[in-house]
């Protein structure tokens, strides 16, 4: 986790700096009611769907394992980006699972690690390869192709499907079980007939390496950027682009200071030389009233926070 702690900062302050946040509705109380909130064929749009049902998904490639969480109140699932659409889908349904099981705080080594993976698993076997689904299988009499055709629906690996035929007790053909030995790419690049246009194998793959965060976020903080209220540094790491050519809606800028009025704020009887450091009120060179740098011959406090001339509402870590 703690190579991780750096990212899972950063996406809590994108959460804190989006203004107000409204709760979501509950979460499902149980696995059925979870799979029927996400309705049929989920797993082809699983983000999007458990985007309906208030569950923010972020996809992050720097990440080394998958986390949930709750960010301002709203339930997160932040997954690592591999391009292993079928262990991504497992990660958001066992995450899932920690959120509607109410875990919180499952890392390894703390109290009860092993028994709330263990019970997320199973939120996540059930979810994906629903025992009832499985038990209506003629596993001893299955062609090849329909076994590459519902590793593909359910959206689960080769390995995933194995274990939980052997968890349910289901008995297979020899070619069955050989067949859910090899790698899922395999599987389905061998026997898939479902391919009618183009290479949806791949188009599967190269979505689950895209950097993603909610859409509602960024819409969030758009709105806040363009009231003054934070910079843009923070959604040009969500976009994963520079903060400088990042073009959004901003406010005007600050007019800047006349001399007299600079003058009168430092406190200065007289036009100072170059060399004053606006941002912290200090002059490298003597005032020629006083003849010290800093206050200038008056009675006023150092001038620490101000930030003339560079400060525009928005600047990232002042709100």
């Amino acid at each position: 986790m703690e190579q991780d702690r750096p990212m899972l900062e950063d996406i809590r302050l994108a959460y804190a700096q989006a203004g107000t946040i409204t709760a979501p509705e509950e979460l499902p109380s149980s696995v059925d009611e979870a799979r029927r909130r996400l309705r049929h064929d989920f797993v082809t749009e699983f983000i999007d769907r458990l985007a309906e049902i208030n569950v923010d998904v972020i996809r992050l490639s720097e990440l080394t394992t998958a986390y949930s969480f709750l960010a301002e109140a709203r339930p997160v699932v932040a997954i690592k980006a591999t391009g292993n659409w079928f262990h991504e889908n497992w990660s958001l349904a066992h995450e899932l699972g920690h959120l509607v099981l109410g875990h919180r705080g499952v890392l390894d080594g703390t109290t009860g690690y092993e028994r709330d993976e263990a019970a997320a698993n199973a939120f996540a076997a059930e979810l994906l390869l629903p025992h009832a689904r499985m038990q209506a299988v003629d596993w001893t009499r299955l062609h090849l192709a329909d076994l590459a055709e519902l590793v593909w629906e359910t959206g689960t690996s080769t390995d995933a499907l194995r274990r939980r035929l052997s968890s349910l007790h289901l008995e297979c053909s020899s070619e069955v079980a050989a067949a859910l030995t090899m790698s899922t790419q395999k599987l389905l690049r061998h026997h898939w007939t479902g391919a009618r246009y183009g290479d949806p194998i791949t188009k599967r793959m190269t979505a689950a390496t895209r950097r993603s965060f909610p859409s509602w976020l960024h819409a969030a903080h758009l709105e806040q950027i363009a009231a003054g209220k934070i910079g843009k540094r923070t959604l040009a790491w969500m976009l994963e682009v520079d903060a400088g050519s990042l073009q959004v809606d901003e406010p005007e800028p600050t007019p800047s200071l006349s001399g007299a009025a600079l003058e009168e704020m430092l406190g200065c009887g007289e036009t100072c030389p170059p060399g004053v450091d606006v941002r912290l009120g200090r002059s490298q060179h003597p005032c020629k009233r006083c003849g010290e740098p800093g206050n200038h011959g008056n009675s006023r406090p150092p001038w620490t926070a101000l930030s003339i001339g560079s400060y525009a509402p928005g600047t990232p870590g002042i709100s």
